[in-house]
């Protein structure tokens, strides 16, 4: 699990929170309480997030900070939320951000 302990810019990370297990896409994971889910998957070795609604192509972090949609997954129980910004809970299920439907036909893209 790799993560930032002592930031050159910001400093030692304060009191973190205790460590939880989650589940991304069906996998069990643990994370600290409370950061953003973002963090806790990049500390597990998690950069794809979700997949482009169009092309299909990976997508993971972007501006994390909120302004873009980039981040977005389902938890379930919450929906769709930007992962850059919900704090991580014990028992979380996380998966891939779903694909939107063609606003043509309805369907799901392939």
């Amino acid at each position: 699990m790799e993560r930032i302990i002592d930031h050159p810019i910001l400093g030692p990370q304060k009191t973190p929170g205790k460590m939880v297990s989650f589940t991304f896409n069906g996998k069990v994971l643990t994370g600290r309480q409370g950061e953003p889910i973002a963090a806790a998957l990049l500390a597990g070795g998690i950069r794809i997030l979700r997949r482009h609604e169009e092309s299909g192509s990976p997508r993971g972090l972007y501006c994390a900070i909120g302004h873009c949609m980039e981040c977005r997954l389902d938890v379930e129980g919450k929906g769709p939320v930007r992962s850059c910004l919900t704090p991580l809970e014990a028992g979380m299920r996380i998966s891939e951000g779903r694909r939107l439907p063609n606003e043509i036909t309805g369907r799901k893209r392939p």
